[in-house]
């Protein structure tokens, strides 16, 4: 994983990309990532042979109520 000062740049370069006009799909665990995102898309349940189900696709805002290892972790709720 990245640095936490790294994971600060990245954001950055990430909202510059989108504000000048480009989409962007990211695949990652880091959960400061994660809620930046306009879009999540949770796979799960869990990883592996115990996955591949769309767990949650919506806003960021929208997933807290989800019943998921990713939004426990993305909302402190483990």
């Amino acid at each position: 994983g990245l640095h936490m000062a790294n994971v600060s740049e990245l954001l950055k370069l990430l909202q510059k990309l989108v504000a000048n006009g480009s989409s962007v799909i990211v695949i990652e665990h880091n959960t400061d990532v994660m809620r930046q995102a306009d879009w999540i898309i949770d796979i799960g349940p869990e990883a592996g042979k115990n996955g591949g189900e769309i767990m949650f696709s919506g806003y960021v805002k929208d997933m807290k109520n989800v019943n998921s290892i990713t939004a426990k972790y993305l909302f402190n709720k483990r």
